[in-house]
């Protein structure tokens, strides 16, 4: 599909690449990883025509359909659906034809172009397209909103839409998650599996890559070094290379003792609770893997705050929303420290009303709140990137806040955050999404919190300060709540999930696998809500011949749905036997013993297990997704 050949591409006196080879074959599921400014983004432009090799050379097949995801949207008064439907070019081209054709009254050509029309299937489009804006969260009523009506984010997701709408033999995405909540990257991940072209896409979200992936290719050195596998295999797979390299040894074995640290005093501590057990399974598979960052440009913690009051906030019995609206009600709870709470919920639930609530920026509408003397809250939420003086550097941003401080230790706390030598003293208009989260997560933990909320905390961060932000998350002795659709920042953070959603808080008892079969059920019950309120307006008018129609249909379904219910319990029934078996051989994995030269055998035997399982888990999953698919559409028309 995608070959590349002995490739130079220059930005700057610099070179992204030097005489880099790839090979990427049809129907790949390619993530590009690399540290910023490492050239995925210059990638795809070369793809795409914007830019062209110093040296070297690369191509695709003849007539290769190409889609990728626009990084703008021009705002204007085209509808939602109309702006994704957009993305069909071939489509809106017969369209304007027809149009023409009608006008000069062209018969002949008019029965031609609804020919065309109906072959590339125009007339299921409009169902598509909202199929599609549903699955990236917009409500019905958002369909014929105009595009300027949309914040930047939500436009982004239009953006997304437009792009899959597109018919595609390669498919370019770029950070396609950065601006999804959870429910929408669940969606998102099913629809690239069922694809039936080749994806590159680039992502920092290493959850999602495991999900869609089956190839990485990895900027490293100036070259392209291809993987096979998910990001936890790679990870693996580098880490044993890594670990050879005796000159890193001593860091290596202080990370790794550090993160021992961290699992056995977890372990201490864990329940029997699911999210508890998984977690620690999590922790133990990191100490392998730690290698794998040695070379990280973060190295970061959040400083403890000198004093702390137990509990540190407590809420009694509160409404909580906008303008005597409660979206949230008789809410109680009291944060102890060292709560480690994850919120989840459907999209519009409420996540980010609780969260402004408990930092105090949202007024209660009633109940009672408590502050404990010495409380501290560090507060990271996407507005206060857009509050940072531009003017000022990383250093006065610092320096404001304890101007007591010497020059060296803020310049000891901002290289942690890779803000080093000239870095920390720039202004900061310049500065990428990812550079100015980093610098609004280095003045929240230069406070000295002892209660972090956090409302997605990793958009814009590159994996590598993923990856450190989880391990100074993970060392932090205060509180912590956290919204998130990084579901590898949640597992290795939090012990306790709280479900917002129908305007109550309570607390998950499973782990995120069960929040997403929580969440398909939960979306299946709104979609028949929706129905049945539509089709008792409609019943109220229908005659007798047509009611007695309606119940040989309804019938006719019934007896169609029971095979296809059947097939569904097979499929889930495969579903849990392969999740079995993998966490059986992730266990094994996790042992370091296996990784010894006398266990090579036995090491490729488990490897090629868990290949196999993954594999198998993978086509059960989609057979379960689209057997649920088409029960509910069924359903749906009962």
């Amino acid at each position: 599909m995608l070959k590349i050949d002995a490739l130079t591409l220059r930005r700057g006196p610099e070179p992204l690449l030097a005489e880099a080879n790839a090979l990427v074959h049809a129907g790949q599921r390619v993530a590009i990883i690399g540290a910023n400014g490492a050239g995925k983004t210059s990638l795809f432009k070369l793809i795409l025509g914007e830019l062209s090799p110093d040296s070297g050379a690369y191509s695709l097949p003849g007539n290769c359909r190409v889609s990728h995801m626009a990084q703008e949207v021009t705002a204007g008064e085209r509808t939602a659906k109309d702006y994704v439907l957009d993305g069909h070019q071939q489509l809106r081209s017969l369209e304007a034809e027809l149009k023409q054709a009608e006008a000069a009254h062209d018969d002949h050509k008019i029965a031609e172009l609804h020919g065309e029309l109906e072959h590339i299937g125009a007339y299921e489009a409009p169902v598509i397209v909202e199929k599609l804006l549903h699955g990236l969260g917009f409500d019905q009523k958002d369909m014929q909103r105009p595009v300027n009506d949309f914040s930047g984010g939500w436009r982004i997701r239009l953006n997304l839409a437009q792009a899959l709408m597109c018919p595609s033999d390669l498919l370019l995405l770029d950070e396609p998650t950065n601006h999804l909540d959870l429910d929408a990257m669940l969606w998102l991940e099913q629809w690239l599996k069922r694809y039936e072209g080749t994806v590159l896409f680039i992502s920092h979200d290493r959850d999602f890559i495991d999900a869609v992936s089956t190839h990485i290719l990895h900027f490293e050195h100036k070259q392209l070094n291809q993987y096979t596998g998910t990001y936890s295999e790679f990870e693996t797979q580098r880490a044993q290379k890594l670990a050879q390299q005796q000159s890193q040894y001593e860091k290596q074995q202080q990370r790794i003792s550090e993160i021992q640290s961290f699992v056995n005093r977890f372990k201490a501590k864990a329940t029997k609770a699911k999210q508890a057990q998984s977690r620690v399974k999590e922790l133990a598979r990191m100490e392998l893997i730690a290698p794998a960052h040695i070379d990280s440009p973060f190295n970061f913690s959040f400083p403890e705050s000198d004093k702390i009051s137990s509990p540190l906030l407590s809420i009694q019995k509160a409404d909580l929303g906008y303008e005597q609206k409660a979206v949230l009600e008789d809410f109680t709870t009291s944060i102890l420290p060292g709560t480690r709470v994850g919120l989840l919920g459907p999209n519009g639930a409420g996540k980010s009303t609780l969260i402004k609530s408990l930092v105090g920026d949202l007024a209660q509408l009633s109940g009672q709140r408590a502050e404990g003397e010495h409380l501290r809250i560090g507060y990271f939420a996407q507005h206060q990137l857009e509050a940072l003086d531009l003017s000022a550097s990383p250093f006065l941003h610092l320096q404001r806040i304890n101007p007591k401080a010497t020059d060296q230790e803020i310049r000891n706390f901002l290289g942690g955050f890779d803000f080093r030598g000239d870095a920390a003293l720039e202004t900061i208009e310049r500065f990428s999404g990812g550079e100015k989260a980093r610098l609004a997560l280095a003045i929240i933990a230069w406070q000295k919190p002892n209660l972090l909320m956090l409302d997605e905390p990793t958009n814009h961060l590159d994996l590598e300060m993923r990856h450190a932000l989880t391990m100074a998350l993970q060392a932090f002795q205060g509180a912590i709540l956290v919204v998130s659709h990084d579901r590898h920042l949640l597992k290795n953070t939090v012990d306790t999930f709280w479900l917002v959603a129908n305007g109550k808080v309570e607390e998950f008892k499973g782990d995120l696998h069960d929040y997403e079969v929580w969440l398909q059920d939960f979306h299946k019950e709104s979609s028949k809500t929706e129905t049945v309120e539509t089709d008792s307006a409609d019943k109220q008018n229908e005659s007798a011949e047509d009611k007695k129609e309606r119940k040989r249909i309804a019938a006719e379904l019934r007896q169609k749905l029971s095979p296809l219910k059947k097939k569904l319990k097979t499929a889930e029934k495969a579903m849990e036997k392969h999740q079995e078996a993998l966490a059986e051989l992730e266990e094994a994995l996790a042992d370091p013993e296996i990784y010894q030269a006398e266990n090579k055998a036995k090491l490729k035997q488990l490897m090629d297990k868990q290949a196999t399982h993954k594999v198998g888990l993978e086509e059960s999953e989609m057979e379960w997704f689209e057997l649920s698919e088409e029960i509910e559409t069924a359903e749906s028309q009962m």
